[in-house]
């Protein structure tokens, strides 16, 4: 890529950057775009917070960036939890990595690696201290649990057995399969708004009237509300009390009045056969997926299996784009290869965009679709609860960035030449991996600045949603539903990642980058802040789970930095430097394993001192029943409420069917 590309690339993703983040500081200050802007906060009830005119309505502003850096990390942590807040030590971590790597730039990562994980881990012991009385500090999930010899059910078992192991033992909530009560659920939804909507058709507007003719004319609401009630029907068949029993999984959520024994009762093992009466702690009775607690543990070994089988094909698949995006790149090749393609230089300045901004937009346009393939990956792993799922995902995503966008751009063109001598020439990979990372720094500068530039603005921008939402309020008429999803950690940390890792590879290499990533960082803590405060919800909190895998990947970075700093320093013909990389090399993976006994267990397992200190805290307090009882009441799962159903589409409710 020659100058002006890259010039290009750069005036290109800051405009584009500067057109959509003035015209995000327009449409949110507008009240009709507050389910979009603003779903959090109308969800929690604050209303839509739009500006009367004449009071900068119509103006474009930028001091949502100053209130996003106005906001402390307490406040962060009081409102969006600590995992929102692992989120924003991420963005802070790359502000200042990258500011310091031109000062020692391993020993100062190493200092800030260890200060974070210190920080994190006190901080993570403090949030256990402050929701001491959450459900799942006092539950844990027990899984395979033996059938009773004298009544024969699970839950008779797990009763007897903890109430005689465990002084504090409360109570359990045995886990049923659902079967089909989920799908009837939804379908009981989805009648129910088609029976409100068609009585509405009289009072709608002209295309809201045209929308409802087209979709709902030709259904008889005597039908609807006949079919609502056959649905109704077979729910409370499936939630009566005898078909519950014939539905017992040997899966329960069991309760204790100690954090104590939870604690202990969570570690240890339970049977004389490893493989009966399992535990773990309980996820938060909201991140709890329970469709995944129905499967047997002899299935999820095959679907992890079935899970890789899909990601390394996606591997596969995902090279073709990289190819060709290396290949638009290496445009002076392809000149040469195909001689028709010297058409583009004929109009003033095509080539550039071409060589320069292409590639990397054509690229990121993939990368923004491999969260959700990697999510839904992860999905069929057996999860039990969506922030596994998200953290697993998460780390798919790392590694699939690592492997398909960093190593395979940097050699791509003779791909499996490079392999080849790398596997029969091993002390080569050095030198060989520091020529390939020199000669991608223009190409990784635009990916920076794509990412950074255009992708947080049309974060902020949310072009996708605002446009569904403009196509509905103009067809079928305005709603007031907030349009609320929960924070994509499973997207912003690998993708944030794998700037800090491309940062400190080419910090020496590719010094122009700096500054690049500072901006990179300063914008994208404020996007992501307004996201947390105005836009995204937190739906669960996993006390800082995320940050061990942030440290795993930062320190990935900085030893994939040493070693292509060894192999550059050999081809400068440096022997003196190269032999002294390896000794800091050593360091860094010295220093790593430190951590993981210094710091890794506190994210792992819940102190026991502090189980205690939590234990005597609550009984300093009074610890209510109520809180006690709330432990076990908050795992009943959704589909166990009784159903609400009238003629008219009222709220009446009805109670649970208590035998066929």
């Amino acid at each position: 890529m020659d100058a002006e590309g890259l010039l290009a690339s750069a005036a290109i993703n800051l405009g584009l950057a500067l057109v959509a983040l003035s015209l995000f500081s327009l449409l949110k200050k507008q009240p009709g775009n507050a389910p979009v802007y603003l779903a959090r906060r109308m969800a929690a009830g604050g209303g839509g917070g739009g500006l009367p005119l004449g009071h900068g309505r119509l103006t474009p502003s930028f001091r949502w960036i100053r209130t996003a850096f106005r906001l402390s990390e307490d406040d962060v942590l009081r409102r969006h939890g600590l995992d929102a807040l692992v989120v924003v030590r991420l963005f802070k971590f790359g502000l200042w990595v990258h500011f310091a790597c031109l000062c020692f730039i391993s020993f100062f990562v190493v200092y800030l690696l260890h200060k974070e994980y210190k920080e994190m881990s006190s901080r993570r012991i403090a949030h256990l201290k402050y929701h001491r009385k959450r459900p799942d500090q006092f539950t844990i999930l027990v899984r395979g649990i033996p059938l009773c010899p004298d009544h024969g059910t699970y839950g008779c078992y797990a009763d007897h057995f903890f109430s005689k192991h465990y002084r504090t033992y409360q109570s359990y909530h045995i886990v049923h399969d659902i079967g089909n009560i989920e799908a009837l659920q939804k379908l009981a939804s989805s009648l129910e708004d088609k029976i409100k909507r068609k009585r509405e058709t009289r009072r709608c507007n002209f295309w809201k009237w045209i929308w409802f003719k087209l979709t709902l004319e030709a259904i008889d609401t005597r039908k609807l509300e006949e079919k609502l009630k056959n649905v109704h029907h077979s729910i409370r068949l499936l939630q009566c009390e005898n078909m519950l029993k014939r539905k017992e999984l040997p899966v329960a959520f069991v309760s204790f009045k100690s954090q104590l024994d939870a604690a202990q009762a969570a570690e240890m093992q339970q049977h004389v056969n490893p493989l009966s009466l399992v535990t773990t702690y309980a996820p938060e009775p909201p991140d709890a997926i329970w469709t995944n607690l129905a499967i047997p543990f002899c299935r999820i070994a095959i679907y992890k299996l079935g899970v890789f089988i899909a990601a390394f094909l996606l591997i596969v698949f995902f090279t073709i784009p990289v190819t060709t995006v290396q290949g638009i790149v290496q445009f002076e090749k392809i000149k040469i290869w195909f001689p028709p393609a010297r058409a583009v230089e004929l109009i003033p300045g095509l080539n550039s965009v071409v060589t320069g901004y292409l590639p990397s937009m054509i690229l990121n346009g993939f990368i923004y679709l491999i969260p959700f393939a990697m999510l839904g990956m992860a999905s069929f792993e057996g999860c039990i609860a969506k922030s596994q799922k998200e953290i697993k995902a998460c780390n798919m995503v790392f590694y699939f960035l690592l492997g398909n966008v960093f190593f395979l751009s940097i050699l791509s063109g003779s791909l499996l030449h490079q392999i080849g001598e790398s596997f029969t020439h091993p002390k080569d990979i050095p030198s060989r991996l520091a020529r390939a990372v020199s000669a991608q720094s223009d190409f990784f500068i635009t990916y920076i600045l794509t990412d950074g530039m255009s992708g947080f603005s049309l974060e902020v921008l949310q072009f996708g949603l605002l446009t569904w939402h403009f196509f509905k309020a103009h067809s079928i008429g305005h709603s007031e539903q907030p349009y609320l999803y929960g924070f994509p950690y499973y997207r912003v940390v690998p993708i944030v990642s794998l700037a800090v890792l491309i940062g400190l590879v080419y910090a020496v290499v590719a010094p122009l980058l700096l500054p690049i990533l500072v901006i990179y960082f300063l914008l994208g803590f404020a996007v992501y802040i307004n996201q947390m405060e105005d836009v995204y919800e937190i739906t669960y909190d996993t006390c800082g789970q995320y940050w061990p895998n942030i440290h795993h990947y930062i320190f990935l970075s900085v030893t994939l930095m040493q070693i292509t700093m060894l192999g550059l320093f050999g081809l400068k013909s440096k022997p003196g430097a190269s032999f002294a990389t390896v000794p800091l090399l050593v360091s860094t993976i010295l220093f790593n394993e430190y951590c993981k006994v210094r710091f890794l267990p506190t994210f792992l397992h819940q102190p026991v001192q502090v189980a205690k200190e939590n234990d005597d805290l609550n009984e300093a307090e009074g610890m209510r029943e109520g809180d006690l009882d709330h432990a076990i009441s908050a795992y009943k799962p959704p589909w166990m409420r009784p159903t609400n159903f009238s003629p008219d589409c009222c709220s009446s409710v009805q109670p649970l069917i208590r035998s066929v």
